[in-house]
């Protein structure tokens, strides 16, 4: 879909956009529109986009890591003169090669893979920071308790682990693994946390309709028995993964590559998955209520395979939608985000499809 910049910064001169917000297309190196359609998605992912730029501001000397070159991305971006235009993300995507070297060539990369290496990156190095700081206050207690008498009963201040960051904060929520032994009727729970939900999809359905068969419970028997701790024996059970605590913002990856036998690879699924501009949800464990969520950005495929094809991202600003094609950037109708839907008949031709979507709780606008 081709861009119409002088159009879009018409529309922004007039008194319908902000002044304050900026639309930059992000210029391509050699297939890397997997980083650039997941970035677009992020900078529009609101508190993502101002905590990164809240971290810029506050560590002003620090080494060049991913987070810095990010920062220093998102900053660019958002201080730029022009409302509308393009940028480069050199240094980013150098730093990107030099971190991984799954990413360190020409190829096309899967965008669910480049988000998934991002958010936890980012993660470990805020958590790195923590440690430091942590290191450095047991050092200055450890000086202090030296010089302090021993009967003082002084010890500093005991860290057990570091807080959450607010990588955390924004995107993690809680799955609870239920296994019920069919024997004894114990029921044994297990939390696992998750940065986003990778979902199964089938044919003319809804993102609601693939939520809740997430939930759906499964029979283990034969050998895929339960080894039950209360019969201390295996037994057949059941078992279903339910939502405990949603995150702010929640990324639903929908899972259109499978492995076929019959053709030795993976191919694209093109299955129809509708996904609403507003998300109704609910945490199933505990205290049952609902939850609002909008659909801020959405990360899309086009093409027929996993290893080839395109990406561009969809997304949502102070209530208008924008196409971001690598360093093109239009305004769409609300109604064009139907086209991403997928199609309607299994047949293995080129699509465009909706591949991760972003979804923002209405309680953190």
């Amino acid at each position: 879909m081709g861009a119409n910049i002088s159009q879009l910064e018409r529309d922004i001169g007039s008194e319908q956009f902000p002044c304050n917000e900026h639309y930059f297309g992000l210029v391509n190196f050699g297939n890397t529109c997997y980083s650039n359609s997941v970035l677009q998605a992020l900078y529009f992912c609101k508190p993502f986009r101002e905590r990164v730029l809240e971290y810029k501001a506050k560590n002003k000397r620090t080494k060049e890591t991913l987070l810095t070159c990010l920062a220093d991305l998102f900053h660019s971006i958002a201080t730029q003169k022009k409302k509308v235009g393009s940028i480069a993300p050199k240094k980013f995507i150098a730093r990107l090669r030099k971190e991984k070297e799954e990413f360190d060539n020409y190829m096309q990369q899967d965008a669910h893979e480049f988000l998934n290496f991002l958010i936890n990156h980012i993660s470990e190095i805020i958590l790195g920071m923590y440690e430091l700081v942590i290191s450095s206050e047991r050092q200055q207690n450890s000086t202090t308790n030296n010089i302090k008498s021993k009967g003082a009963g002084e010890n500093g201040t005991a860290h057990n682990s570091p807080e959450p960051t607010w990588v955390h904060e924004i995107f993690q929520g809680i799955l609870t693994s239920e296994t019920r032994c069919l024997n004894c009727e114990n029921v044994s729970s297990k939390d696992e946390d998750f940065f986003d939900l990778q979902v199964d999809i089938e044919q003319n359905t809804s993102i609601t309709h693939c939520l809740r068969c997430f939930s759906n419970t499964e029979t283990l028997c034969s050998d895929n028995k339960f080894k039950c701790d209360n019969c201390m024996s295996y037994q057949e059970a059941q078992k279903r993964m339910r939502v405990k605590k949603l995150p702010m913002i929640l990324a639903l990856h929908l899972k259109r590559f499978k492995y076929m036998e019959q053709y030795n690879r993976h191919i694209k699924v093109s299955h129809r998955v509708v996904f609403p501009l507003e998300l109704r949800l609910f945490n199933t464990v505990g205290i049952f209520f609902v939850l609002l969520y909008d659909l801020v950005a959405v990360v899309i495929h086009c093409g027929s395979g996993p290893n080839r094809g395109h990406y561009i991202s969809i997304v949502k600003s102070h209530g208008f939608w924008l196409l971001f094609d690598d360093d093109q950037v239009d305004k769409i109708d609300a109604s064009t985000i139907e086209d991403f839907y997928g199609l309607t008949a299994d047949t293995q031709k080129s699509s465009e499809t909706g591949y991760i979507l972003f979804y923002q709780s209405r309680e953190s606008l």
